[in-house]
């Protein structure tokens, strides 16, 4: 990797020895690249990140964390100060693939964690995910005691489940979210980067007449059935979440299409009003399209 067209100048050759030494996991030997880098071009710039991947390199250790204080302040070290200075020392998605080995070993330190709700982040499972490591994440989510009831780790959840066997099998657990945290569901959207779900998002945000914030969210589900009623069988296999207005609009809708497909009229009628006492807005969308 070079880091300059002119690779025959002095200055690039030594920053060079500390990237070979740095892609290799090499502390030894990029701190010795990096001393000579210093000593004779002590006013470089890269001196300046390079130093905070090396001692991020130096300070590895796979000694289990005994406290989820230090699992936070570990994570905050990664990604306040090494993972700025990867992204200047590797280009492009590189820098991320360097830094997975980092994420997974603090998982590992932290997989005898339990989960604390205050410490959300300390969990393994969620630096399993930075370290794109999904099934690992999956199964620390898995050992969390109902975890389904608890936004963070159904977030997490979504997440593995989305990457490992994609959107269809995570629909029935982003619809559980969505009811569960509206802002994690919203978090998590943007970190898929889903083509669907975000052409679907963007429809919902311009077309749906809510009360105009994040808590729309939850009515999402709802409103993605009166779109695309082909969804309905992954959406039914939702489990019950908080028993709101929002999850019970959903249960409507779904009824409502399987009623419009064996033509009950006189019932469809009875839960046409229904869906309409509980969102006005979602009602609209529903029958602009009946």
């Amino acid at each position: 990797m070079q880091l300059d067209i002119f690779n025959d100048s002095r200055d690039v050759m030594l920053r060079n020895d500390v990237l070979s030494a740095l892609q290799q996991y090499d502390a030894a030997g990029a701190r010795r690249a990096l001393q000579a880098l210093e000593n004779e071009y002590p006013d470089d710039v890269a001196q300046v990140y390079f130093g905070s991947i090396v001692n991020a390199l130096e300070g590895r250790s796979t000694v289990p964390f005994d406290r989820h204080e230090a699992a936070l302040q570990a994570r905050q070290a990664l990604s306040h100060e090494v993972q700025p200075a990867v992204a200047r020392a590797f280009p492009g998605q590189s820098g991320a693939t360097w830094l997975a080995s980092l994420w997974a070993e603090l998982a590992g330190r932290a997989s005898a964690l339990p989960f604390r709700a205050d410490h959300a982040d300390a969990h393994a499972a969620p630096l399993f995910l930075l370290a794109a490591r999904w099934a690992e994440a999956s199964d620390a989510v898995s050992r969390i005691a109902s975890w389904r009831r608890i936004p963070a780790p159904l977030c997490w959840m979504t997440e593995a489940r989305y990457r490992l066997d994609g959107l269809d099998a995570a629909w029935r657990l982003l619809v559980e979210l969505a009811w569960l945290s509206p802002s994690r569901f919203d978090q998590l959207l943007s970190r898929l980067g889903d083509a669907c779900v975000n052409t679907l998002r963007r429809n919902f945000d311009t077309s749906f007449d809510g009360a105009g914030d994040i808590d729309d969210l939850a009515w999402f589900p709802a409103w993605v059935l009166t779109e695309k009623a082909g969804l309905a069988p992954l959406l039914k296999q939702a489990e019950p979440s908080r028993r709101n207005a929002p999850e019970r609009a959903a249960k409507v809708m779904l009824e409502l299409l399987s009623l419009e497909r064996q033509g009950r009229h006189h019932e469809l009628l009875e839960t046409r009003r229904e869906l309409q006492a509980l969102n006005a807005a979602l009602y609209a969308a529903y029958m602009k399209t009946r």
